[in-house]
């Protein structure tokens, strides 16, 4: 492959304009940048009949597609831990005289909070006890959605029995599989970006395969589903990021959940990202992502040892062997007969990850040049999947004890959002707490808005890590737009619908990432050859 001379002439036939100082891929960005917006009106000025579409798109596509989902999910994990132990493990990002641009902390840092920092808050309670709840034999409703689930079938005859199955199921969904997604898209940017000299996009990783035409419409066609995915996931992330920092708010102080309460925290976040943006990557993602990570790391702490600290130890050892006894039936995607659990939790949580796979697989490519594939695959897989089962062994454990000791607990009948802070009522400086709670969820947020621009910015200037920052600060500023328009006109109908449309860019994206994998493996192994 001549990649300069490709790169070259992508460069002079992307067709950029620069209207207003700004450099843009012009394909991408209007075609993206309109259907949006087109899909933003149809969803606020049909209302009714969005909300049917959408209602039935999801359901339809994580009924159907649930096979291949799973059948999807674990390819992804056994290609990326074969990586860890195969030749090309030894492949490093950018040479093998690259140095990497963060240190340890600065990347983990980053990785966690790009990449599943508001779902661990939001769903870090909520959903080990909905699984308990359902293995139980009973029934768990959040939303007003049913989740019974009866584990493989058969429910569990002891509470300690449906704590580990509830600590099983819930590191199934946010273990392996999730991070092997990330990793998959994430190893294939970087290493064609920085081995092959190649833009940073999503075209980029598909150059054996396509060749010259991922710089012309099949390449247009990859890199504006890779925005509609990642600006969908964002502004859906930034609604329940909302919800439950506004529930965590009126909860603690009776402020209200109102459409002002809205329209001021929206605006806070939207600015405070914005600033984060214009002080660019080292002086905003990373120092806001630190932050993050240390108050995080507090609330663990004070979570564990000042909460019943041997149930959390006893509910993670338990549960981590619970998951890798039950991950292989869990895995399955065929023979099984509690369809709920694959339809309603798994296949759309696969979707969900999938359709959030070029958001934090181009950020995490972005922040990791100069690790070998060995290591980065250790790091981005395994190690986050450690962290996972010690913070829902925490948050959710603790929340089932509270059950356990008290099956009328008033957290097992909080709604969702307010789960967090309804268990955190029982620990001493309780509003400390949920006021931390809160700050970490509304911080995240800003990370994840502001990686996010930063990665629809590459995307649409065509792979140009260093273009203008007012690009930056138009998608971030139409994120916070996005959210806020649709939370105050559509409600809950309209956060329904991105959901589903998040669901949707999942699907397409499956067939994209196994492509990717290919491609990957065709690339790491010439270059293992010339070490």
């Amino acid at each position: 492959m001549h990649h300069d001379s490709q790169r070259s002439s992508y460069k002079v036939g992307q067709d950029n304009i620069t209207p207003f100082g700004l450099d843009i891929h012009n394909p991408v960005f209007l075609i993206s940048g309109l259907t949006i917006v087109l899909f933003i009106l149809y969803a606020l000025m049909l209302q009714e009949q969005a909300a049917a579409v959408f209602g039935w798109l999801r359901p339809a596509i994580t009924s159907t597609f649930d096979w291949f989902f799973l059948l999807s999910g674990n390819l992804f994990v056994i290609f990326a831990l074969l990586l860890i132990f195969l030749p090309v493990g030894k492949v490093r990002l950018g040479g093998q005289d690259a140095t990497p641009d963060f240190s340890y902390s600065g990347w983990f840092a980053m990785l966690f909070a790009a990449g599943m920092g508001i779902g661990l808050m939001y769903f870090g309670v909520s959903e080990p006890l909905s699984h308990y709840a359902s293995s139980m034999g009973g029934t768990a409703v959040e939303n007003g959605v049913r989740t019974d689930w009866a584990p493989l079938g058969a429910a569990a005859g002891s509470a300690a029995e449906a704590r580990d199955l509830a600590m099983a199921a819930t590191i199934f969904h946010w273990g392996l599989h999730p991070w092997a997604i990330y990793a998959v898209v994430a190893l294939a940017l970087a290493f064609f970006a920085y081995n092959h000299n190649l833009p940073l996009t999503l075209r980029s990783a598909f150059y054996p395969i396509l060749g010259e035409r991922v710089w012309g419409w099949w390449g247009h066609v990859v890199d504006t589903l890779a925005v509609f995915a990642t600006l969908f996931g964002l502004a859906t992330s930034l609604g329940f990021g909302t919800m439950q920092a506004l529930a965590g708010f009126n909860h603690l102080y009776g402020w209200g959940t109102g459409p002002v309460a809205i329209v001021v925290l929206i605006t806070v976040i939207t600015a405070t990202a914005l600033v984060s943006v214009l002080r660019g990557l080292d002086g905003g993602v990373k120092v806001l992502s630190e932050i993050n990570m240390a108050l995080a790391f507090l609330l663990l702490l004070v979570i564990i040892f000042v909460g019943p600290t041997r149930d959390v130890f006893v509910t993670a050892a338990a549960g981590g062997i619970a998951y890798l006894k039950e991950l292989i039936p869990l895995s399955m995607p065929f023979g099984r007969d509690d369809s709920n659990f694959v339809q309603g939790w798994t296949s759309f949580y696969w979707a969900w990850w999938i359709s959030w796979s070029p958001f934090v697989g181009m950020f995490i490519a972005r922040v990791s040049r100069g690790r070998t594939v060995r290591e980065f695959v250790i790091c981005v897989i395994l190690i986050p999947t450690v962290v996972c089962t010690l913070w829902m062994a925490a948050f959710g454990g603790t929340a089932i004890s509270q059950v356990i000791a008290d099956p009328a607990s008033s957290v097992a009948k909080a709604a969702q959002e307010v789960k967090l802070f309804v268990m955190a009522e029982q620990f001493p400086l309780a509003a400390v707490l949920s006021f931390i709670g809160i700050v970490l969820v509304l911080v995240f947020f800003v990370t994840s808005s502001d990686s996010g621009s930063l990665v629809i910015d590459t995307i649409t200037a065509g792979g140009k890590t260093e273009a203008p920052k007012s690009q930056r600060v138009f998608w971030a500023s139409f994120e916070g737009v996005v959210a806020a328009v649709l939370l105050l006109v559509g409600g809950a109908e309209a956060l329904g619908a991105l959901q589903a449309m998040t669901v949707s860019t999942g699907l397409p994206f499956t067939v994209v990432l196994l492509a990717m994998c290919y491609s990957t493996w065709v690339g790491l192994q010439a270059a293992s050859k010339r070490i």
